[in-house]
């Protein structure tokens, strides 16, 4: 395996550039003085710190750098060695243990019953030709599954693969030149499975040891081209408009080369590659933590990631800081409009510490019998470069790569966020990390609005409350507009004339009964920014809400939610202008937008004596919510408008799934197209728009 220094990124320039750097190239081969005094360094402190090595190399005449790679591949060599014996020994007891194993059978064979002198019937299954014959078969199919997942991930066959047990011969003058490793540790783990309720059950995963070999060489193989992806840029990089950055499939090909044996180019395949980087309000370890856990992160992006499971913990890493863990993970990202088909993944999430203070996390796809994607997607190399600040924030790297297979045309309106990358690339994974980041830490401080504390909600611990049922109001939200095929949903109908989805689900709460949620997409000639201060305002409210009737709605309680002024939780009261009397029914809403211009604008009906439950900070999670709202995403074109999908939802009391009438479906038909007609009259957008 080739390896190269870390943030090694000067030497893809194009081939002149190729040609010099080689002549220029030599390799130093240290004097027996310098091997000896590093290796009785080693024997002492095999972790030298920063000033050890920097006594070392005034000392050897050496570069700072060249000492720390030594270290890294001196530990990486002895912990390589120690294992190769390890499973030398245990291969001698394993073959010891066999022989013995055949002697007794042999024996067995031969041995005479004492009772009648005769010798004992041989049924031994083991020694069965015919069952001999189906193990070698199953076994000759595990190999050739085996050896084509490694000839597409590691780029050649498994029979090339270094053998295990075979001792490694590195001279110390070697290590020099090789960059820094890995230090892969491949921890004993068991598996586990996270209870999500979005995803079904998966039985128990039984991983070989072939299985965990293979993962371990395509986690390992996968974080040396990530790292390579996070530190290169051009050519292989193009900057596009200043916060991202879109793969040269060229020159990538040229650096990454492909075997043969991973199949012919479809018509049909995408490729869909981008980066990009944002400061983030969290700490390193934090955000590391949150990243590594399947659960945490669904609950981080709720608006991108539909479903996520870990099928099992191949490695538990380091305790307290995640370093060369290693899960086996299932993954669905979703666009939230009905017009967008999910993307669902089975990758390995590998994590290592690179030094102190920075991370990388590195997702590949991997090809799993128990796994069959219907979106039929593939992840290559992708992940973040996460390194701490120390002062509460971190600088975060994101790559995002993957093909998939276009197995329906993509939607008209879509097409261009889709294909420029926008709608599942880096920059919205950076820009929604940097917005729920802030969200998070504001859930941890006082109340500072004096419509907070001064006002409606009486303590901190109310504003937790609060908080905490908004978010699960945008997850129910993003959960029912999406497209996902791991959820409870029925689809009662499908997209009509209109483009309006929608499905059925069993409430969870009371009153018992079925809630309908329909959802549409629409493009917009207005900017997100425009769109969306229209939406959140409660005095344009009664210029598109069909529910108020045209009533006035006024805000009573404000929290904020982030350093933009938009990003905040509202408690908003509506007004009965006929009768002057306040309604009983208050209004929860959560609006915010971020660096992408991606928004929201989420609401649900709340009654007084629930939301004083959630004001008096006590638990939310048996407060019934029906989500309605918006997700407001740029549309990808020159243009610069709008792409806007509006879900509502409503309870059909007492009803079964078969019983669903056609005056609910009509309902909420109406529901969407008087809201989506309304919006467009308001903003002087043509109906056919």
């Amino acid at each position: 395996m080739n390896m190269e220094f870390f943030g090694d990124s000067q030497n893809h320039d194009g081939s002149e550039t190729d040609k010099k750097n080689k002549k220029k190239k030599r390799f130093h081969r240290h004097t027996p003085h310098q091997i000896q005094r590093l290796e009785s360094t080693f024997n002492e402190c095999q972790h030298p710190d920063e000033k050890q090595r920097t006594q070392l190399s005034r000392e050897l005449g050496l570069a700072p750098r060249q000492i720390k790679f030594w270290f890294q591949n001196r530990r990486t060599q002895k912990k390589a060695q120690h294992e190769r014996a390890d499973n030398c020994a245990l291969k001698e007891e394993n073959d010891k243990i066999r022989c013995e194993n055949i002697a007794i059978r042999e024996a067995i064979k031969h041995a005479i019953c004492p009772n009648c002198g005769d010798s004992p019937l041989n049924d031994d299954a083991y020694f069965d030709e015919q069952k001999l014959r189906i193990e070698n078969a199953q076994l000759r199919d595990e190999l050739e599954r085996v050896s084509s997942i490694a000839a597409k991930f590691i780029g050649r066959p498994i029979s090339h693969l270094p053998p295990l047990l075979n001792p490694m011969h590195v001279s110390p003058l070697e290590l020099f030149h090789s960059g820094p490793s890995l230090d892969f540790d491949l921890l004993p783990g068991s598996c586990s499975s996270m209870a999500v309720p979005n995803l079904p059950s998966q039985p128990n995963l039984v991983l070989s040891e072939m299985d965990k070999s293979l993962m371990t060489n395509i986690a390992v193989t996968a974080m040396e081209e990530l790292l390579k992806l996070l530190q290169t840029n051009e050519p292989l990089w193009i900057n596009t408009d200043g916060s991202r950055d879109v793969l040269n499939l060229e020159s990538y090909e040229n650096i990454f080369p492909r075997s043969s044996t991973s199949g012919g180019k479809k018509n049909n395949l995408r490729m869909e590659a981008s980066r990009s980087s944002g400061v983030v309000f969290t700490n390193a370890l934090i955000l590391v933590d949150m990243l590594m856990d399947s659960v945490k992160s669904a609950d981080l992006f709720p608006s991108i990631v539909a479903a996520s499971k870990t099928l099992a913990v191949i490695s538990s890493g380091l305790r307290g800081n995640h370093g060369d863990a290693l899960h086996l993970m299932i993954e669905e990202l979703q666009v939230l409009s009905p017009l967008v088909a999910t993307r669902e993944f089975c990758v390995l999430r590998y994590c290592q510490q690179i030094e102190h203070g920075t991370w990388a996390i590195a997702n590949v796809s991997y090809e799993f019998p128990q796994f069959v994607s219907q979106s039929r997607s593939y992840r290559f190399p992708s992940g973040c470069l996460i390194q701490d600040m120390s002062n509460g924030y971190s600088k975060v790297t994101w790559v995002e790569h993957a093909e998939f297979e276009e197995q329906e045309p993509i939607h008209e309106i879509f097409k261009d966020s889709v294909h420029k990358g926008l709608a599942f690339g880096a920059e919205r994974w950076i820009s929604t990390l940097q917005r729920m980041c802030e969200r998070f830490t504001n859930l941890l401080e006082p109340a500072t609005s004096s419509l907070e504390l001064g006002g409606v909600i009486p303590s901190p611990e109310g504003k937790r409350s609060i908080m905490r049922l908004a978010h699960r109001m945008v997850s129910n939200f993003c959960f029912s507009v999406g497209t996902s095929h791991n959820t409870r949903s029925t689809v009662v109908s499908g997209l009509d004339e209109f483009a309006v989805r929608v499905t059925s689900r069993k409430s969870r709460h009371e009153p018992n009964g079925m809630v309908l949620c329909a959802a549409t997409s629409f493009w917009l000639p207005n900017s997100p920014q425009n769109v969306f201060n229209f939406l959140k305002d409660e005095r344009t409210r009664p210029q598109w809400d069909v529910l108020s009737n045209g009533n006035s709605v006024q805000e009573v309680a404000n929290i904020t939610n982030g350093s933009n002024p938009g990003n905040c939780i509202s408690v908003l009261r509506g007004f009965n202008a006929s009768s002057s009397a306040q309604n009983n029914m208050l209004i929860l809403q959560e609006s915010c937008i971020d660096s992408s211009g991606a928004a929201l604008v989420i609401y649900t009906p709340v009654d007084i004596p629930a939301l004083n439950i959630a004001m008096s900070g006590q638990d939310t999670s048996c407060i019934p919510i029906l989500p309605s709202g918006f997700a407001i995403t740029p549309d990808g074109s020159s243009k610069g408008g709008s792409l806007i999908t509006v879900g509502f939802q409503i309870m059909v009391s007492g009803m079964q799934p078969a019983k669903l009438n056609m005056e609910s479906m009509e309902t909420v038909n109406n529901l969407i197209n008087t809201t989506v007609h309304q919006i467009k009259t308001t903003l002087n957008c043509p109906s056919t728009a």
